[in-house]
Formats: C-alpha cells, sequence, structure tokens
C-alpha cells in the first residue's frame, strides 16, 4: 500500500490546526519581474561612463546608478554626505543604490563617483541629482490605553538607536537573486510609507514602512533571499524580523505573534518567516513591512517595483 498520499494528508491538516490562518491563505505571493528600464542620464568622462536609471528621486526614494569602463576594479559613490558602495554585476559592470530620507530637503545634491583599477589610479565623476518632494498623507492613530506608554519619543529613539546597530552593517555580498523582491502577504495596503502620525492627539512620529490588513496568524513570506540579521521583540514593532539581502538592503516585517526563524539563518525567497499579530505599538492585528537601503527607510512598494541586477557575489 502506498502511504505517501495519507502522509502528505496527515502533515497537512495539523499544519492547518496549528496555523489556522493557512487555511485563509495559502498562496505565497508571486513574485514579478521587473523590466530592465533605460537610462535616464548617461554620463561618459575619462573610458568611465556613468548611467543614472532615474530623473529626481523623491523624498523616500531610491536611485540605480550603474558604472561600467574597461578595467574599472570598483567603484564607490560620495551623496548626501554618506559613502555609497557598489557592487558588481555579471559581465555588466557595478552597481549602487542611492538612499534619500523621507525627511531631506528637496533640492539638487551633489553626487561624486569614484571609481579605480587595478594600478590603483583612479578617476572621479562628478553631477548633481535632484531630490523632489515626496507624496505622504497625514494620519490620526489611536494607541490603545494599555500600550500608550509606547508613544513616548525616548521609546522610539531608544528601538531606533537599537536598529541602527543592526542596518548600518555592510554586508560585502548579495544574497537576492534574479527573481528580485515581493510582496510579504496577499494582503490588502492600508497605511502608507512616510505617512506624518500624530499619536493618541499628542506625539508626532513618521511611518518607516508600510501596512497589510491582515488576521492574526497569516502567514508572512521573505520578500527575497537573505539571513536572518535580527528576530526578536522590540517595544514599538513587537516581534520583529529583520533580514539582510547583502549590499546594504534590509528588509522588515513587525507587529507578529509568531516567528518561525532566528538569527543567522539563511532564507529563499517567498519563504514563511513568521505569522501576522497585534504585538509592539499597534492597534489592531497588520503587518508592518519596511525596506532599509544603506541605513536609510524607503519606500517598500517603490523598492520592490525597482529593477535591480543580478550580482555575481562577494565584492
Amino acid at each position: 500500500m502506498n502511504r505517501t498520499p495519507r502522509l502528505t494528508f496527515i502533515i497537512a491538516l495539523i499544519v492547518l490546526l496549528i496555523y489556522p490562518a493557512y487555511a485563509q491563505d495559502s498562496s505565497e505571493p508571486t513574485p514579478t519581474a521587473v523590466p530592465r528600464p533605460f537610462p535616464s542620464t548617461v554620463i561618459t568622462q575619462n573610458g568611465m561612463t556613468v548611467e543614472l536609471y532615474f530623473e529626481t528621486i523623491a523624498q523616500g526614494g531610491i536611485g540605480l546608478v550603474h558604472v561600467q569602463g574597461e578595467g574599472i576594479a570598483g567603484a564607490r559613490a560620495r551623496f548626501l554626505n554618506r559613502l555609497v558602495e557598489f557592487f558588481p554585476a555579471e559581465n555588466d559592470g557595478y552597481y549602487a543604490l542611492l538612499a534619500v530620507s523621507m525627511e531631506q530637503t528637496p533640492r539638487l545634491y551633489d553626487l561624486a563617483i569614484f571609481a579605480w583599477y587595478p594600478d590603483n589610479s583612479r578617476i572621479t565623476l562628478n553631477t548633481q541629482v535632484e531630490v523632489v518632494r515626496g507624496q505622504f498623507i497625514r494620519q490620526a492613530i489611536g494607541v490603545p490605553a494599555d500600550r500608550a506608554y509606547l508613544i513616548d519619543p525616548q521609546v522610539e529613539r531608544h528601538e531606533f538607536a537599537h536598529l541602527d546597530s543592526i542596518i548600518t552593517t555592510l554586508t560585502p555580498e548579495q544574497y537576492w537573486d534574479g527573481k528580485g523582491f515581493q510582496l510579504p502577504a496577499n494582503s490588502e495596503f492600508t497605511s502608507p510609507f512616510g505617512a506624518f502620525r500624530t499619536l493618541n492627539q499628542t506625539v508626532s512620529t513618521r511611518h518607516t514602512g508600510w501596512d497589510m490588513t491582515a488576521p492574526t496568524g497569516t502567514p508572512v513570506h521573505a520578500m527575497s533571499a537573505g539571513k536572518v540579521a535580527f528576530a526578536g521583540q522590540l517595544d514599538i514593532r513587537g516581534n520583529h524580523i529583520i533580514i539582510d539581502h547583502g549590499f546594504g538592503i534590509f528588509s522588515g516585517y513587525s507587529h507578529l505573534s509568531e516567528i518561525l526563524v532566528s538569527r543567522q539563518q539563511t532564507i529563499s525567497q517567498g519563504q514563511i518567516i513568521g505569522l501576522t499579530g497585534n504585538t509592539g505599538r499597534g492597534n489592531g492585528p497588520h503587518l508592518h513591512w519596511e525596506i532599509i537601503v544603506n541605513g536609510v527607510w524607503v519606500d517598500s512598494r517603490q523598492f520592490i517595483e525597482t529593477w535591480l541586477p543580478v550580482g555575481n557575489g562577494s565584492g
């Protein structure tokens, strides 16, 4: 007698009993292939070509930069008083993501790109990038009385300091692949990135990600391959997971009822890493998901709609 179908049925039944949300949403979000765009600006100087895949960058947005040239062995940029590392792509030069804070003042900013050769000679190209105003809404958010202590600005400052110690670490290796990034759940969007929030009519803050409506126990999927940089409890984000995707890109998943991964664990795209909940500074079950690039919180929806090249491993 073939026992395989019976065993499969038993395993599926156990999963549904333990995690009832699978019965509501068992489908994994489908990765959407983003086509490679044409560069908006091409600059050539002394054998180096720089391509900008954007015209402007909005507050809280990102811009992709491509450097190529015969014999170039690496590149780095200085933008908004930060050094930005380029990562190598397969037979296609070097790429970098410029990240703009949601609070950056809109105006023109200098972009300096440095490339070097195996003999340690260097070349510098200077241009400018325009930062434009983002489209942010205002929200009044009510935090339940038993969690009202979490609106203390000192609590938020402490949490950001903890997160900064994680997300400012640069892993010189690419973990994402040609599938790019996908949504973490099949749910409706609610509160948008960058919203100006007033908590309990007293404290002002900004929203660092997007919210998706989801009943407690809904599976949360990894947006792309990576390694778990953090899996634990925070005051505001509750049960929280951070995945390092390499070269300064991190994704975060908040307010979980269950964490199903551990720190340093290798993760594949679409893997179920946790279940939605209402932990931390929440006012109902939902998923808060965010993207950090080079230490800056950026619009996670814009990010997954951005074409990214496949690298060739370590830099």
